[in-house]
């Protein structure tokens, strides 16, 4: 069953967000309520993501919920892994609950996984559903952007610029590690940002020797330290430093950001995308169109088929990647 347009009128709206947190998700929670009430339709929450679907952790959702929430990091509806969703009991088990609480329809904000999720209940149980893309890792096709990106990349900027400082002081090179799990955006995004000598990606063979002989021949020439930033699908940072240390022998320093990049308050540009898309899944869904996502290209909403987010692959720009190597010559 593909993405179609649905008859039946959606009056009451469960919203959930799944998967790892991302900041804007409260942004994205705050313009469903307030879109749908103005639809005249009513969200109920749902706790914990698809742990507490299953479960029937429901709470009503009126517009005084969701005040004061835009500037907050992590996700007032809480959020789990769930493996039991994949079985075909908990996702039954999912849909009485659906079913007993009256729900017409379903957003889910969250990344691939909680999109699957999305997918399943409208491929095999015809719940009407909507997705929302809210990741760090940028990773989902279809959209330029998912909720979360920005603020992940300007956490781990900050991160980076103090860490040079501490580089230059110590002439000292610093191997950076950040998330983005199979993809390299984060590591390109905030590399380039940083003004990295070296950025390795999982989309983009390297060679630990050649980067080695790199810092060598520039420390030759006077530069004493370096910041070389590592996506945690190329590497580990521990790993990397160790080899540069071995082929250098000057002393390099690992660090690994790890789930900092994840909190935070969210950036303004994370808050606007949040409420954009937050608004157009309600849009979507009182307009009947199920089974689909919205996401933002050349910064205007589309809205696509779910399915495009496992039948497409997004990759990095190679050509910023280039750049960024040719600026940090």
């Amino acid at each position: 069953m593909s993405a179609r347009k649905g008859k039946q009128p959606v009056k009451r709206i469960a919203l959930m967000t799944s998967g790892g947190d991302a900041p804007g998700m409260n942004a994205a929670i705050r313009a469903v309520v307030r879109r749908a009430i103005h639809h005249g339709s009513e969200v109920v929450g749902v706790r914990r993501g698809y742990l507490g679907l299953i479960e029937g952790e429901f709470e009503p959702l009126p517009a005084t919920a969701v005040s004061g929430i835009i500037n907050r990091g992590g996700t007032i509806l809480l959020t789990a892994r769930c493996p039991e969703f994949k079985t075909e009991e908990g996702q039954g088990d999912a849909v009485a609950q659906l079913r007993q609480h009256q729900i017409d329809g379903v957003i889910v904000v969250g990344g691939d996984g909680s999109l699957h999720g999305a997918h399943e209940l409208w491929q095999k149980w015809q719940v009407p559903t909507v997705g929302i893309p809210g990741s760090i890792d940028n990773d989902l096709a279809g959209t330029d952007f998912s909720i979360g990106f920005d603020t992940a990349v300007n956490t781990a900027l900050d991160a980076i610029d103090k860490i040079r400082d501490t580089a230059v002081s110590h002439d000292r090179i610093f191997v950076v590690e950040v998330m983005g799990r199979d993809v390299g955006f984060i590591a390109l995004e905030v590399g380039l940002a940083g003004g990295a000598e070296a950025i390795l990606v999982p989309e983009i063979p390297f060679e630990t020797t050649r980067i080695g002989s790199t810092i060598k021949r520039g420390r030759r020439r006077g530069k004493t330290s370096y910041i070389i930033v590592v996506a945690e699908g190329a590497a580990r940072g521990i790993a990397v430093a160790a080899d540069i240390e071995a082929i250098t022998g000057a002393e390099t320093r690992a660090t690994v950001l790890g789930h900092l990049q994840r909190g935070g308050a969210p950036t303004a540009a994370d808050r606007v995308l949040a409420t954009r898309l937050g608004a157009a899944a309600v849009d979507a869904m009182v307009e009947g169109r199920f089974g689909v996502m919205v996401g933002m290209q050349a910064n205007q909403v589309v809205v696509f088929p779910l399915e495009t987010i496992w039948t497409q692959r997004k990759t990095i720009d190679t050509s910023v990647y280039e750049l960024a190597h040719v600026l940090a010559a």
